[in-house]
């Protein structure tokens, strides 16, 4: 699609989406959000041991995953509770240590009870989380998740990543037909264009084959196997557009308990949010691919000059506390949209395959939905060995999984940008726009917060929305009289809005996000698109 045209066409969405706007601010603020009753399921519970094998048996394998992270091991856990053999190569089963993946959104809260594994959650001293408080300019809103059509149990979930993931893997590995190894995957066996399996080395150093109808590449954010199974130019294209920092809050309350809570500072967003009953994370984004340095000092200079001015006050201490107790962590933030080479007999998944700004904490949420479209593809599958029939039911994954996952991952893209600060008014216009938007209440809080935290995470309603708010943008401008100066602002403010989402849909696909229903599946599973 010609660029020009794109900007256009927002333009003119934005024009109708304003009158909209105007229309709905003076009916019902009720959430759009469906009423959905929510049915735990009883996790089969095994006390056998598994056996550690040093190699397969010939044929007994269905599947081989590669990685037992959140989504290796919940895979697992699911295939094999429909009868699948497993075997999970994973190349490090000790506990993780991360700074992300600490924040599980409701919709994904949703997707763990479906595959029967919400007890994960259990005994890891799990924090249920209810919302956000949004702070700018000494102002704060509390913005709720829209829980009230749903059991008391549905929340948010904040927790240490290893915790989780060591539940994960203790929950597969209760699973006779569940295969947990340690070994780092070195490459895939392929004959005549089909993937047959992996090579692998042992933890002693012992190189395997495994060999399955089935390989799931699941290996994290720097999968060595991703370019084998991506488009040539996608497979190095992994953005970096900013760093965190992390460090951990010891023994103080948030103000808005319960809630994570995103401060709109300069340069970037500031987050804080439970990860035990006792400690809260804080994770501190710097724009750009290089962080102060933590040898020389520089960093605890940022933290103390830039950072600490722009917290509530009622962290500061224990902010200050943790930078000088000095475990400060850092890591890159990578976005990489899905552009999977369908491959006969391996599929990628979780971080390999897909990845956005964890600004939003949707990267769980994501898997898990995938992971759900994947069992329900693969379950009238009793043979895997029918390379065609599999092969077509795999490719229906790609489609299917497009409306909750470019969703996800538009929102976290465009709303990274937003909340940045930049020294263009149109674009700070912008930023405060979201911002008294999200705190009027009503659908226009309850719309935009069940987007992001996966109640209902449609394409059109995260359009409408986004543009909503650059109405209200420009209505804020323009009213109650215009001036040159604030008109030519509010047609930035639209440029703006439009040159940042449209871009991020682009490499979603237009017509795999938007209109889902027009693309070719296999089996009649079209309704699971719009589900």
């Amino acid at each position: 699609m010609d660029y020009q045209f794109m900007m256009m066409f927002g333009a003119l969405v934005a024009s109708i989406l304003g009158l909209l706007f105007l229309q709905s601010s003076r009916g019902k603020k009720n959430s759009g959000v469906a009423v959905r009753k929510i049915r735990k399921n009883e996790c089969s519970k095994r006390s056998e041991n598994v056996t550690h094998h040093s190699a397969d048996v010939a044929g007994s394998t269905d599947i081989i995953i590669v990685g037992a992270g959140v989504a290796g091991s919940a895979l697992a856990y699911t295939l094999a509770k429909d009868g699948r053999q497993v075997h999970v190569i994973e190349r490090d089963l000790t506990e993780p240590d991360r700074i992300v993946g600490e924040l599980l959104q409701p919709g994904g809260y949703l997707k763990l009870i479906e595959l029967g594994l919400e007890d994960c959650v259990n005994q890891i001293d799990a924090q249920q989380v209810f919302g956000y408080a949004l702070y700018k300019d000494g102002k704060s809103t509390k913005v709720s998740y829209p829980l009230e059509n749903f059991n008391s149990d549905v929340s948010g979930r904040s927790f240490h990543n290893g915790r989780f993931i060591q539940r994960m893997r203790e929950k597969a590995a209760s699973l006779s037909n569940v295969r947990l190894e340690q070994g780092s995957v070195t490459s895939l066996i392929e004959e005549e264009g089909i993937i047959k399996g992996v090579t692998y080395k042992t933890k002693t150093g012992q190189e395997l084959t495994a060999y399955s109808p089935l390989t799931v590449v699941c290996d994290g954010c720097c999968s060595n196997l991703r370019r084998s199974l991506s488009k040539p130019k996608f497979s190095i294209l992994v953005e970096i557009p900013s760093c965190f920092v992390g460090l951990i809050l010891e023994n103080c309350e948030l103000p808005y308990k319960n809630h994570g809570h995103v401060i709109l500072a300069d340069p970037s967003p500031i987050l804080f949010y439970p990860i035990s009953s006792t400690e809260v994370r804080c994770l501190v984004d710097v724009p750009g691919q290089k962080v102060p340095s933590t040898s020389n000092g520089e960093m605890t200079n940022y933290l103390k000059t830039v950072v600490a001015p722009q917290i509530p006050r009622e962290l500061c201490s224990a902010f200050m506390s943790a930078i000088d107790k000095g475990n400060i962590r850092t890591m890159t933030n990578r976005s990489m949209p899905a552009a999977p080479s369908p491959t006969p007999g391996a599929l990628l998944l979780g971080d390999s395959f897909n990845m956005r700004h964890p600004l939003t904490g949707g990267g769980m949420t994501v898997a898990l939905s995938d992971i759900v479209v994947l069992r329900d593809l693969l379950r009238p599958l009793r043979n895997l060995n029918d390379a065609p029939t599999l092969c077509k039911h795999l490719q229906s994954f790609y489609t299917l999984r497009k409306p909750v996952a470019s969703t996800i991952n538009t929102l976290a893209g465009a709303l990274y940008k937003v909340f940045c600060a930049s020294p263009d008014p149109s674009r700070n216009e912008l930023r405060l726009a979201c911002f008294d938007y999200l705190s009027l209440g009503g659908a226009f809080t309850n719309g935009p917060i069940a987007i992001l935290s996966g109640l209902n995470p449609r394409p059109l309603s995260l359009v409408k929305h986004f543009f909503a708010v650059a109405i209200y943008g420009v209505g804020r401008l323009l009213l109650p009289f215009p001036s040159p100066k604030r008109m030519l602002i509010s047609a930035r403010l639209i440029l703006d809005a439009t040159s940042i989402i449209f871009p991020i849909i682009k490499a979603e696909g237009v017509r795999e996000m938007l209109f889902p229903a027009s693309m070719p599946t296999n089996y009649g599973v079209q309704d699971l698109c719009l589900s």
